[in-house]
């Protein structure tokens, strides 16, 4: 059977809603989410989804990411791995996995990934999804885009990387924010070939 296992990495651009959403909706799909955070990632959380609890990456705390969304998660689906940590499974290309999703991708995350700089786990996590050939979602929120990342976002596309950015769409009519959010997070999911029904998809209208 293919391996259903994932990795997922928050690094420090702005979005993370998107990339903690992304974990829980995985996580309720049935999916085990191998999880690693950057420094600056958990400064960002901290800033824009104000927890109680402050998320501190050596000391890793489920309540810090998810608040009250952890009801009805099954958190022994989720394995943290510290940034640091190149013992991890996920840092090895034996260890067999259906893809990884970089949830928000900082231009320096970018970067490191398209020239194959591994200073952390998530850079070295991503070049052994590349070097085997396995799906690597790259999820970018920046504008405008400078001439580096956008080259750097090709030489990853060549890797075999798909990046995919963060760029809610307005024909599925979005209500609020978390429907914006769902909509960028269902397109990670499709990619991962995970079941969901975060977005009304697109449809011709029926032929009378």
């Amino acid at each position: 059977m293919p391996a259903t296992d994932l990795v997922v990495a928050f690094t420090g651009a702005s979005g993370a809603p998107y990339g903690v959403r992304l974990v829980e909706v995985l996580l309720r799909a049935g999916r085990d989410v191998h999880l690693t955070i950057s420094p600056a990632a958990a400064e960002v959380i901290e800033h824009e989804l104000g927890r109680a609890t402050q998320l501190d990456v050596d000391a890793f705390n489920p309540q810090a990411l998810f608040g009250s969304r952890t009801v009805g998660l099954n958190l022994s689906r989720l394995h943290y791995h510290h940034y640091r940590d190149f013992r991890a499974g996920i840092a090895s290309g034996s260890f067999q996995t259906g893809g990884m999703v970089v949830c928000p991708c900082s231009s320096g995350t970018l970067a490191a990934i398209a020239h194959g700089i591994s200073e952390n786990l998530i850079h070295r996590a991503a070049d052994v999804h590349l070097k085997e050939r396995r799906k690597l979602v790259l999820v970018p929120r920046e504008t405008p885009l400078g001439l580096i990342a956008l080259r750097n976002m090709v030489a990853a596309t060549e890797a075999g990387a798909v990046v995919l950015p963060a760029m809610p769409a307005f024909y599925t009519h979005p209500r609020n924010l978390d429907d914006m959010v769902d909509f960028v997070v269902g397109r990670v999911c499709d990619q991962l070939a995970v079941q969901h029904s975060l977005v009304q998809r697109w449809s011709e209208p029926p032929e009378e």
